[in-house]
Parts: C-alpha cells; structure tokens; sequence
C-alpha cells in the first residue's frame, strides 16, 4: 500500500444544510447551465447567419462596405470580451437620458440582453473573419469553371463557394463554438447568474472554495469535448464524399484540419 500521506486533503464537508453541492444547489446549477447553453447556442445560431453576409462584405471592392465592415471586425476581434460586455453595459448607464429618449433604455438596463448583444456581435466578428478566410481558400478553378458554363455570382456563390468554404471553415468555426461556450463564464459579472455565477454564489454562502469550483470545471470539460465529438461528426458527414473516393490528398487535408482545430 504506497503512502499517500503526502496529497493534499480536500474537505468535501457536509452534504446536508447549506453545503455548496445539496440538492438545492444541484438544481441551481442546473439552471445556471440553462442559461449557459441558452446565450451560447442563441448567439451562436444567429450570429452563424449574419457572420456569412458579413464575411462577404468584408471581402467587397467597395470601400464604403469593406471599411466599416473591417472596422467592426477589427475592433471585437482586437478588444477582450470582458472590456465590450462591461463597455456595453455598465457604459451605457453614462448615456441614460439618450438612451430613454430614443426608448431604449429598457434593453440596456437588463443585463441578460446586453449579454445576448454583446456575444452576438463578438461570435459574429469572429465567425465572420473564419469564413472570409475559408471563402478566399476555395480553389480559383472551380469558380472558374463555374463563370465558364455562364452561372450567375449568385448561383456561383450558393452552389460552389458556399458549400465549399463551409466544409473548410468549419475546423476553425469548432474552435469558436467551445471558445464561446468557455467564455460564457465571465457573463456573471454583469450579474447573470450562469453556472459559474452559481459556483461563485454557493461559494459565498458555503465559504467553500474547491467543491464548487471543481464541480462546474467538470461539467465545463465534460461539455466542450461534448462538442467538439459532436462538431466532429458533422464534420466527417460533410466530408464522406472525400473518404469515399479515396482522394488521398483530400484526406491528408482534412487530417491537417482536424489537427490543427485540436491545437
């Protein structure tokens, strides 16, 4: 029996009264974790919609829309998540009686939607610049031959650049689903009580520090490797055509992908 005398011993405490993993916290957590999956699925989801029309902007020879355009994705992009959501809420309070006179102030005084606007505007700027590089990287012969047999840019656009700079996009736009999910944790400083913002209260009246912590840590790991299995099915769905015809450098490319998505 070696000696384990040395580790560190941690106090789980008592499960009964107001221990930080009771029943009742079980079933705050719980809707902590609602509230984690719903801001990052909703801002995901829309922001999926909006990022391509953006993405495409940003790629524009017209310098009315390609400027503003990388102007809005040069700043979320380049400023930390925590400065825009405290930037958006708590600087808005500065800006009250404009905000009243044009009957807005009822969005920005909640913290929840400002929330929602904040990683709606930051997931689309980083989704976007994904699909401006995947749009540029698909192969100038096909859009060739696409102009050639006389196809519209709209018909070009949604039958061969669409589909073609989502299956090399998609790699890099996992990384932005987990990341998001990730950074859903700092949404409990402007007082929306996620799951971590939960950890953090049953912290405060436990005066428990690991259980919570470790606890919510779990649940974090076992959800992104969630998602990334399941990223990882839809994206050998998209690309079974490639592993059928046995196109040996198309494989070794998607194995580049894959790769490089896990760093």
């Amino acid at each position: 029996m070696p000696d384990i005398s040395w580790l560190p011993v941690i106090d789980w405490g008592d499960y009964s009264g107001w221990g930080p993993l009771t029943y009742e916290y079980l079933g705050r957590y719980s809707r902590g974790f609602m509230v984690t999956l719903g801001v990052t699925f909703s801002t995901l989801l829309v922001g999926f919609f909006i990022a391509i029309p953006v993405a495409v902007m940003r790629l524009s020879r017209n310098p009315l829309i390609r400027v503003p355009t990388f102007a809005y994705m040069f700043f979320f992009r380049g400023t930390p998540l925590i400065v825009q959501l405290y930037l958006f809420y708590y600087g808005s309070g500065q800006f009250r009686p404009e905000l009243q006179n044009m009957g807005i102030w009822w969005f920005f005084r909640e913290p929840l939607y400002v929330s929602l606007l904040v990683y709606l505007l930051n997931t689309t700027a980083y989704t976007a610049e994904i699909f401006r590089g995947a749009i540029q990287a698909v192969p100038f012969g096909e859009i060739e031959a696409a102009k050639v047999i006389g196809m519209s840019s709209m018909k070009r656009f949604r039958r061969i650049i669409f589909p073609k700079a989502i299956r090399i996009g998609f790699p890099a736009y996992t990384n932005e689903v987990v990341f998001l999910f990730q950074a859903v944790v700092i949404i409990s400083l402007v007082t929306v009580m996620d799951l971590f913002g939960v950890a953090r209260a049953a912290q405060s009246y436990s005066y428990r520090i690991y259980e919570p912590l470790f606890f919510v840590g779990i649940v974090y790991l076992a959800s992104s490797y969630a998602i990334f299995y399941f990223m990882g099915r839809v994206e050998t769905m998209m690309m079974r055509h490639v592993r059928d015809r046995g196109d040996v450098e198309a494989a070794k490319a998607l194995t580049a992908k894959k790769t490089f998505a896990l760093r």
